[in-house]
């Protein structure tokens, strides 16, 4: 079985052009069959505030309205997505950038409205439902996807999904195909036992160790969507997810000596 990377960048690294660059050179010389995910909110907000849009956050998470989804549309699977696709190309990474909606490549239903109505908000049903042999054919002709958090309801609809969840599903649909290997790369080196210092890395953490750093409240708000999205992937064929600081990549990646390891 080949091995596959999947990356997932977000954080402060993409709206900091020196930070994404000396990533981008880094992921750009990873060997094998890699694959990217990006965000993109705080560039979504900033660029909304000056055309007059207010982002609205409940609980970490971007209610999008029709005028937000037009937005995110432009900046995630527009500005960002090109501008770290022409970064790639500069490194001779052959990349493609992409959104849900191109070759159905992650078909989503958008989100039921409960206690609160997120608006035009994607779920994607689960690996079954991604189009692996696309993917497959793509990183096959030595092509590197690039993608955007953005799905589509087949109906003419683009959804914002999270990028952390499209990571997550894309590895577990394709780790019917590769060995895969998935990593959430932001600016900390890893979970943090310590908050304010980053060198408290904790250095592996199973369920066991998820329940109790839960309990005592040593990770909390956007890391807890993180730990559960690599527990699933685990859960489902993923061969191993690390969370670590994007600096760190090629040591991650190369040598497994950097970042926090999430084990079942």
């Amino acid at each position: 079985m080949q091995e596959l990377n999947i990356v997932k960048i977000g954080g402060n690294i993409l709206d900091n052009p020196l930070r994404l660059k000396s990533f981008l050179l880094d992921f750009a010389a990873l060997p094998g069959l890699k694959l990217l995910v990006h965000g993109g909110g705080k560039i979504a907000s900033a660029i909304g505030q000056k055309l007059g849009i207010t982002p609205v956050m409940v609980e970490g998470r971007r209610v999008t309205d029709a005028e937000t989804l037009e937005l995110v549309t432009m900046v995630y699977g527009g500005l960002v997505n090109k501008q770290v696709v022409a970064q790639l190309q500069a490194q001779g990474c052959n990349a493609i950038g992409l959104t849900g909606a191109d070759a159905n490549s992650i078909p989503a239903t958008k989100r039921p409205v409960r206690a609160v109505d997120y608006g035009f908000a994607g779920d994607v049903a689960g690996p079954e439902s991604i189009n692996v042999n696309v993917l497959e054919a793509l990183l096959q002709q030595g092509l590197t996807p690039v993608f955007a958090p953005l799905t589509h309801d087949q109906q003419g609809t683009m959804l914002n999904t999270n990028a952390d969840t499209i990571a997550s599903v894309l590895a577990t649909a394709l780790a019917t195909k590769y060995q895969v290997k998935l990593v959430y790369s932001f600016e900390k080196r890893g979970v943090l036992q310590d908050a304010n210092d980053n060198n408290s890395v904790i250095p592996a953490i199973d369920k066991e160790k998820y329940r109790q750093l839960k309990e005592e409240k040593v990770v909390s708000a956007g890391m807890i969507p993180k730990l559960d999205n690599a527990f699933a992937a685990l859960e489902q064929g993923v061969s191993a997810v690390v969370i670590g600081d994007a600096a760190e990549i090629s040591a991650i990646l190369s040598e497994g000596k950097a970042g926090t390891l999430i084990t079942l």
